[in-house]
């Protein structure tokens, strides 16, 4: 790899090391060497550039979780040494609550939750990121529901007025990261089209296997048809003027291996009817940021991770509602 250390194998030996050197490594530092000093970096709350928020948000957490672990469960890649490389790294985060800090008085209490981050890179660096965190397990695990921990964050924020903005379609800074061009009947093209359709009226999910399973935030977890249309149709029967849109498309489609599949994707619509997970309707516009990583066979999909914030998503319905 052009620019790369010679002592990375290959592009997911890269993002693997560099996340164990800088957590578990407590190498908070080196962030500064492989992280560029404009590096843009959105989440469902916000977006922050350079490298020195990513610094002292990482110190922050460790102060909160001295002990966490960053499982690397999957890695899926794109890229050659013209282009730079795009990685959609899948984490399993394992710690204990023993700090004060972001998450209140520490608890003692052991969380697991997982998060995927999107990275463009070149030449042995991270120059653009988006990062979704299942933060509605963690806070469950820590004592609150995701409503509670919204409110608290509202709170802190100085009050609805005060209250920090989300992040939304019209944030985009534009990527210097051109994505390769989606091959037909890659893995990528086919869970494109069955991500679309579980949008549409009346999906029947028979684009996944029978003995299919779903990772669902809050550390749900789902097996066959039935449960992954009740998870789906849990998020998108909220919504009257769905707009969904895929944002970004990774995928491998290995000898040997079953194909995978990453997708960043946006839905927005109207907050338009009552749910248990998402509470009474406020007739206002929700924007949703995901990232879904996905494994396929002949028979469809086998096995999905769907990972969005639950709490970003009540911050905005608490806002709206007042």
């Amino acid at each position: 790899m052009k620019g790369f250390d010679k002592k990375y194998k290959d592009f997911p030996d890269f993002i693997l090391k560099i996340t164990k050197q800088i957590w578990e490594g407590k190498d908070v530092d080196s962030i500064g060497e492989f992280y560029t000093d404009d590096i843009p970096v959105r989440s469902p709350f916000g977006i922050t550039y350079g490298n020195k928020p990513v610094i002292e948000a990482t110190y922050n957490t460790l102060k909160e979780f001295p002990n966490r672990q960053l499982l690397g469960e999957d890695v899926i890649w794109n890229g050659n040494d013209i282009n730079g490389y795009h990685s959609s790294h899948r984490i399993l985060s394992k710690g204990t609550h023993l700090g004060d800090g972001f998450y209140g008085k520490p608890t003692g209490k052991d969380i697991y939750y997982r998060v995927i981050a999107d990275c463009a890179c070149k030449s042995n660096q991270v120059y653009d990121e988006w990062i979704v965190r299942d933060q509605g397990a963690m806070v469950r695990q820590i004592g609150y529901t995701p409503k509670e921990f919204a409110q608290i964050m509202i709170d802190k924020e100085g009050g609805l007025e005060k209250a920090k903005k989300l992040f939304d379609k019209n944030d985009i800074k534009p990527s210097d990261y051109q994505p390769e061009k989606i091959k037909k009947d890659s893995a990528g093209q086919k869970y494109s089209e069955i991500l679309s359709k579980v949008f549409e009226e009346g999906y029947d999910f028979n684009d996944y296997n029978r003995a299919s399973s779903i990772y669902w935030p809050g550390n749900k977890l789902g097996h066959g048809r039935e449960d992954i249309s009740k998870f789906w149709n849990s998020l998108k029967d909220i919504f009257t003027d769905i707009k969904f849109t895929i944002e970004h498309v990774g995928y491998l489609d290995e000898s040997n291996k079953n194909p995978r599949a990453s997708i960043r994707w946006f839905l927005e619509g109207m907050h338009s009817a009552d749910s248990g997970d998402y509470g009474k309707q406020t007739n206002s516009k929700l924007f949703i940021m995901g990232i879904n990583h996905v494994e396929l066979n002949e028979d469809g999909v086998i096995r999905e991770w769907v990972l969005f914030d639950e709490v970003a998503i009540w911050k905005q319905i608490l806002i709206n509602s007042n």
